[in-house]
């Protein structure tokens, strides 16, 4: 009663199994591991029956013979752990073997259970992935050096412009009339935001290079926030925007600073950027936790829900921002996020109460999991 209790157990099982009896003899087999070895016929499977002949015509279907014929029951249950393999077979299918002891009710190993199942369509898929990965990791090496050849071919020119701009502008050069003038502002504008597009391209294709690593220190967050207020204050002053700063006590932060102030200046241009005159920022910092929580609100034109993943991915940016006529290459979040990201944290925007945009940045205080080093 007791075996066809078993051997019903094993049939119900999505995997192949045999189970192995303290005396290397058969105990109960399932039709599934007849079938994937094919032994129907060839060894005898009942219960009772020597478990070598079986192990031999299991390792016949193997593409390499192991070193080992059989474990016995006691070496087995004397490891007391779950042993696994994967194991090609001669006619290219890959399985996977597990192997778990078998105790009775005074825990003495009476046998062991060995299981198969196919993976050969896993290993399939696992192996098209890497592949997939290797070329995707190629197409991405390739775009970052064409970003950074030209950007650097570019900036050369650029400079010229700006600089001939600037003797133009000189008094001394000769007096230019209103036209002149204003032409002149508008190239030398123009120029400029060239020159801070292909900055921000040369950031990304560094920013997206692996072996590149940030320098960590000691970061006072209420200092950085002053710091990155006040460097941005022409910008919101420009815009017309009222920006509070809130920051409660709080432990310091393991970062780059550097890099960190160039994320909240980000943040800052894009908020006054999207947000009318008369609007304001508010920026708040606490600890929360094993975690520094900075929140960036505006009241500005907000950013469409649907698109408040997409706007992260570079080069991508919301209708309404696109069609406000605001300039801008959407590349700033992008480079913001992967600096956030490389301090092991995490950048994400959300609605704000006044209607405008919430830019969160969650920032674990001990710095990323790899000391010192990005992702």
């Amino acid at each position: 009663m007791h075996r066809d209790r078993l051997q019903a157990v094993l049939e119900a099982l999505p995997r192949a199994a045999i189970v192995q009896g303290g005396d290397d003899i058969v105990i109960a087999v399932n039709r599934r591991f007849t079938d994937m070895f094919a032994l129907e016929g060839r060894v005898e499977t009942t219960p009772g029956a020597p478990l070598g002949p079986v192990v031999d015509a299991v390792c016949d279907t193997f593409s390499e013979r192991p070193s080992w014929v059989v474990d016995t029951t006691h070496a087995i249950a004397a490891r007391h752990i779950h042993r696994a393999a994967e194991i090609p077979l001669t006619d290219g299918r890959v399985i996977r073997r597990d192997v778990e002891p078998l105790y009775d009710a005074d825990g003495e190993p009476f046998g062991s259970l060995w299981t198969a199942e196919d993976i050969t369509e896993d290993k399939r898929r696992e192996h098209a992935l890497e592949r997939d990965n290797a070329a995707l990791a190629e197409l991405a090496g390739q775009r970052n050096e064409f970003l950074a050849l030209a950007s650097h071919s570019l900036r050369t020119p650029l400079t010229s412009i700006l600089s001939f701009c600037e003797l133009l502008a000189d008094p001394a050069s000769g007096p230019l009339d209103a036209d002149q003038r204003a032409l002149l502002a508008a190239i030398r504008r123009n120029a400029a935001r060239m020159e801070g597009v292909m900055t921000t391209l040369m950031n990304t294709a560094r920013l997206r290079t692996p072996q590149l690593k940030l320098e960590f220190d000691r970061v006072d967050i209420a200092r950085m926030l002053r710091h990155a207020v006040l460097d941005r204050m022409s910008t919101t002053a420009r815009a017309g925007v009222f920006v509070a700063l809130r920051c409660a006590e709080g432990p310091p932060l393991h970062g780059d600073e550097h890099r960190l102030e160039h994320v909240l200046a980000n943040l800052l241009e894009n908020a006054a950027k999207f947000t009318p005159p008369g609007g304001r920022i508010d920026i708040d910092a606490a600890p929360h936790g094993d975690q520094w929580h900075i929140d960036v609100a505006d009241t500005g034109i907000g950013v469409p829900e649907q698109y408040r993943e997409e706007i992260f991915s570079g080069f991508v940016r919301a209708p309404n921002a696109e069609t406000g006529g605001f300039p801008g290459t959407g590349l700033g979040l992008t480079i913001s996020r992967e600096i956030v990201r490389r301090h092991g944290g995490e950048l994400t925007v959300s609605a704000a109460e006044s209607g405008g945009a919430v830019f969160g940045i969650r920032l674990p205080v001990a710095g990323p999991p790899a000391e010192g080093a990005g992702r």
